[in-house]
């Protein structure tokens, strides 16, 4: 499985991002990049935080720790903002140029956070960023609603499971797809012809905390939990879904 730098943005007194009401974007962005790598983790995923607390680092630091780690992503999580409070509403996600692994990821990652209830603001090239710019493997950064939207904000604390959820399940859909070539095990435990199936399998999935994602392959809508490098963790995965009745078999 791919290793990913995982940043929480800003961060310490100097920098706590935007601010709304003494809410501060820095810890909003801390909680989701910990509950974020914890899923990856669980999937296999060989995840560096930026920091794990509140602590200042510059953006060209950020970039450094991402290089010096030797990782394959780099995803950076925000909360956006508005000259007025409840100007605008969504998710959006900047990329130093739309195209390749970062574009599918952060494509991936904007149409699962819209399923949880978000609108969608697509996908826009910011070239100037430095922790885009300067990055030497694929990099988004998700901001992850307004801080200062009413609405944004109720969606991140009585959703936030799921919003980490759906951000995790974006990074493993181009993570996890094994461009390397190295052999990764994955549970399925179902595939279809019809999206709306597949959808309606991995929705069910979630609700019971199972990690799954849908793969397209084949012409079909692969239903999968995990991805391991480790063939005893899928085992012990596909484990606990037969517990819950699924059918799986273990796929390479």
């Amino acid at each position: 499985m791919a290793k990913v730098v995982i940043d929480a943005g800003h961060g310490g007194t100097t920098d706590p991002g935007a601010v709304h009401e003494g809410r501060q974007e820095k810890d909003d962005n801390l909680r989701l990049a910990l509950a974020v790598g914890k899923i990856l983790e669980e999937n296999g995923v060989d995840v560096v935080y930026t920091r794990t607390e509140d602590v200042y680092q510059r953006p060209i630091e950020k970039a450094q720790i991402a290089n010096a780690s030797g990782a394959d992503y780099f995803v950076s999580l925000h909360r956006n903002s508005s000259p007025q409070p409840n100007q605008y509403s969504g998710v959006e996600t900047l990329v130093f140029s739309n195209t390749g692994e970062k574009a599918k990821m952060a494509s991936a990652i904007n149409q699962n956070l819209e399923k949880v209830g978000f609108q969608n603001l697509g996908v826009s090239e910011r070239p100037g960023l430095i922790v885009l710019r300067r990055t030497r493997m694929p990099a988004v950064l998700v901001e992850t609603g307004f801080i200062n939207s009413d609405a944004d904000n109720q969606m991140f604390d009585e959703n936030f499971s799921e919003i980490a959820q759906a951000i995790a399940d974006g990074i493993l859909s181009v993570a996890g797809s094994n461009e390397s070539g190295q052999k990764l095990y994955r549970v399925q435990t179902g595939a279809f012809r019809r999206k709306e199936y597949a959808e309606e399998l991995l929705y069910q999935l979630l609700r019971e905390g199972f990690p799954a994602y849908i793969l397209q392959e084949d012409g079909l809508y692969k239903v999968q939990v995990g991805a391991f490098r480790n063939l005893d963790n899928a085992v012990r995965m596909e484990a606990k879904l037969r517990q819950k009745g699924y059918a799986t078999f273990i796929t390479t």
